[in-house]
């Protein structure tokens, strides 16, 4: 065998190894995840906005007030921190969201949720006791949008962009419970 080969062998042992490792002590690449990840993108002209986060199902539990408690922080979704990208400066409740990469959660309650746009970026939702990793000093909005009831029954959390009547919405659903916050492009761009 020429040493080319030889060398590629070796390479390719290591990288196998490698993918051995990160698999067995950091995350499961070769399992499906119970919530997958997903990305939700919206663009209109040279805006463009992204969701990433993770899809929890209902699999038959009870979800809001039990599952995710209600006056509770909840990471918005599973996993990981779900994050809302923006490369335009927006406006949610008259108040200015800069371009850039924000942290999203809320507090669900039966009537209103609670909804943050929070400025650190966190490794994961939660610590080792379960706690949501959210500190408030990084806060930049809070915003409170009424529940609207639904009647039939979404099996997975889903997060979406509504823009069907051109005002633009990012909605969360899952179970029997539907948000919208409302969102405007701003009409000033910094350069």
């Amino acid at each position: 065998m020429n040493k080319f080969l030889k060398r590629l062998l070796i390479i390719l042992a290591f990288v196998a190894v490698g993918l051995f490792l990160y698999s067995y002590f950091v995350e499961d690449i070769f399992s499906k995840r119970e919530s997958p990840k997903d990305v939700v993108k919206f663009e209109l002209n040279d805006t463009k906005l992204e969701v990433l986060y993770n899809r929890p199902s209902k699999k038959g539990r009870e979800i809001f007030g039990a599952l995710v408690p209600y006056d509770k922080v909840w990471r918005t979704g599973a996993n990981e921190a779900t994050t809302f990208n923006t490369n335009k400066t927006l406006i949610v409740d008259g108040i200015s969201v800069p371009k850039g990469t924000y942290t999203l959660w809320t507090i669900p309650k039966d009537s209103i949720w609670k909804v943050y746009f929070n400025t650190k970026q966190y490794p994961w939702g939660v610590d080792e006791q379960m706690r949501p990793m959210r500190e408030p000093k990084y806060d930049l909005l809070e915003v409170d949008v009424p529940v609207i009831p639904i009647d039939s029954t979404v099996e997975q959390f889903t997060i979406a962009f509504d823009n069907t009547v051109d005002i633009l919405k990012m909605t969360m659903a899952w179970d029997h419970t539907k948000i919208e916050v409302p969102l405007s492009i701003s009409k000033v761009q910094p350069q």
